[in-house]
């Protein structure tokens, strides 16, 4: 099956998981798991806006940071420009955290509720160039579904 495809198919499940759940920890960890296992990736999870920091949330994979600072790799530069970042290659981003040793590519997607960014979903894959303006575009649409059901 082909990437679009699984999006295609994972964003109506994703509205159904989480849509009338007054639980924003367990719609985070199922939406983790959903994209996690739909997309087959390294690592899947949240990093949650706590003041100056990232702090982890649910996930999928290997064990993870517990803490990002505002503007540091590429979930703090996420969170600061306030846009979608694809990496191709983690090895050229300046400053780049290095979670795992195996992460080689990476997308990270904003979470904004009532237009103040309240995360970020962080995707990793072992190999080099995984994620491209497919992943980007149903990411944040993902992203757009979750949000509108958080509380």
């Amino acid at each position: 099956m082909e990437k679009k495809e699984k999006y295609l198919m994972m964003l109506p499940q994703l509205k159904a998981l989480t849509e009338g759940v007054n639980n924003n920890t367990g719609a985070l960890a199922n939406a983790a798991a959903l994209i996690h296992e739909t997309m087959g990736f390294f690592w899947t999870g949240f990093y949650i806006v706590d003041g100056n920091i990232l702090k982890l949330g649910p996930f999928q994979g290997p064990v993870a940071c517990y803490e990002i600072g505002y503007g540091k790799g590429v979930c703090g530069s996420a969170w600061k420009e306030g846009r979608t970042l694809v990496v191709k290659d983690v090895e050229e981003f300046p400053g780049h955290i290095a979670c795992s040793s195996l992460s080689r590519s990476e997308i990270v997607v904003p979470v904004f509720k009532e237009n103040k960014i309240i995360g970020v979903l962080d995707i990793d894959s072992k190999e080099v160039g995984t994620f491209d303006e497919t992943d980007k575009e149903y990411l944040e649409s993902a992203m757009r579904i979750l949000s509108e059901n958080l509380v």
